[in-house]
């Protein structure tokens, strides 16, 4: 048997013409779901980034309350307390004078060229 003779049977030709139709449905049903479908793979994809996105932003989120709860524990002593009261609000006892010492290294100076 032939190539010539196989395309010229009658089942060889109906069998190209319903493969052929199956491709284009195929291809239209991908087309369908990959692009215009409410469940379309473009879609999936945005959600799965926003998913992605908010798992990182909960991870941050819990880090950031784990680390006020050992600053708030840590504050429960009124020596602690006191300490943190001094240090980022400069606050002081009467009749207390505070000296505020700053290094160059720390100084926000614009260096003058000269």
């Amino acid at each position: 048997m032939d190539w010539k003779d196989l395309k010229n049977r009658r089942w060889f030709k109906i069998a190209t013409v319903f493969s052929s139709i199956y491709i284009l449905i195929l291809t239209a049903f991908v087309v369908w779901m990959v692009f215009f479908d409410t469940n379309s793979f473009r879609i999936h994809l945005e959600l799965k980034n926003e998913i992605d996105k908010l798992e990182k932003q909960k991870k941050y989120l819990k880090e950031q309350i784990a680390d006020d709860k050992k600053v708030i524990e840590k504050l429960s002593d009124p020596e602690e307390l006191e300490k943190f009261a001094r240090e980022q609000y400069y606050l002081k006892k009467k009749n207390e004078e505070i000296y505020l010492i700053e290094y160059e290294d720390s100084l926000n100076l614009k260096k003058q060229k000269d």
